[in-house]
């Protein structure tokens, strides 16, 4: 979600055959609202993830699986069933918690975090549109968190 600004739908419908290789490169296929097909080609981190997940789960060979499966329990072993969106954000929120961070942090807040992070290190917003597949700009610029910070700067302008 991160890495694609896709949401969570989008991730827990993928199948194996979602991630792929053209070339030397992996690419990522969502299956978006609407019934719309966007592929964005992978970060180098989501395709080391998904290649070290790939493996240790061991799904690999039938490409029409679920490529995020639930586990049973807590055993560690997979399900050939999908993991659902409700399955997600509980794992982010087990997750979360672990770590200490809040309480707030939610599956949307990947898409909200790798606009964020694109836009603060240089990309446009007609650009995290595309990738977000967003019909606006507007709807994108939502997720822009950039001007959220006040710093010092800011209030030195204040002049009386």
């Amino acid at each position: 979600m991160l890495f694609t600004f896709a949401r969570v739908i989008a991730v827990v419908g993928m199948k194996v055959d979602d991630y792929y290789q053209i070339g030397k490169r992996s690419w990522i296929r969502l299956h978006e609202k609407g019934g719309k097909h966007h592929e964005v080609p992978a970060h180098h981190l989501a395709e080391e993830y998904l290649d070290a997940y790939l493996k240790a789960s061991g799904h690999t060979g039938d490409k029409t699986a679920p490529l995020f499966c639930s586990a049973i329990g807590r055993t560690g072993k997979l399900t050939d069933s999908p993991i659902t969106r409700h399955d997600a954000l509980r794992m982010v929120k087990r997750r979360s918690r672990s770590a200490g961070l809040s309480h707030k942090i939610c599956c949307h807040t990947f898409r909200a975090t790798g606009i964020t992070a694109y836009l603060e290190n240089g990309g446009t917003i007609e650009n995290a549109q595309a990738i977000a597949a967003h019909e606006s700009p507007r709807t994108t610029k939502l997720y822009d968190r950039t001007s959220d910070e006040i710093n010092l700067d800011e209030i030195e302008r204040i002049r009386i």
